[in-house]
């Protein structure tokens, strides 16, 4: 339990780290760009007065508008995930299948948690704070959690050795 702990506060320093550097960034600002177009096609499923541009969702029609900044684009929330399942003893094909699915899953939740915060910032500028500020980002951080311990759970069975073997 300690080696785990320490490898993914170690994992998760430097995935935090790389992050920030122009490096980290020429990935970041495309996928947050990215993001924001994905979102955008699905809103305009329902609703074709609604555009992007770079970071920003905004209704033609009413000239709202919200910008998809560091931390709204779930990378932290990722970054959180790779570590944990980086840092857990298991085969490199259960690792790098989990992280597949999980950052799909999480990003997947973000792209709901945006959409919905566009709406909740038309229609309900109080509960838009509230929702933005508290309650996705637990949401968010609770994805990474389940996920995460689904993905343990469904990890293969060690065969057991017995003692003095």
């Amino acid at each position: 339990m300690l080696r785990f702990f320490l490898l993914f506060l170690v994992i998760l320093g430097g995935l935090f780290a790389l992050e920030l550097t122009p490096p980290g960034q020429a990935f970041v600002t495309p996928w947050t760009a990215t993001l924001t177009r994905l979102s955008v096609n699905l809103i305009t499923l329902f609703d074709p007065h609604v555009i992007a541009y770079g970071n920003i969702i905004q209704n033609q029609s009413s000239g709202f508008g919200i910008a998809i900044e560091a931390g709204c684009n779930a990378v932290e929330a990722c970054i959180v995930l790779i570590a944990a399942m980086l840092a857990f003893p298991a085969s490199w094909r259960h690792k790098l299948l989990g992280l597949a699915i999980g950052i799909l899953a999480v990003q997947g939740v973000n792209v709901v948690r945006v959409i919905s915060l566009f709406y909740l910032g038309q229609w309900r500028t109080d509960v838009f704070e509230f929702a933005h500020l508290y309650l996705w980002q637990a949401l968010i951080m609770l994805d990474v959690l389940v996920v995460w311990l689904l993905w343990v759970r469904a990890m293969p069975a060690r065969p057991v050795v017995p003692h003095g073997a």
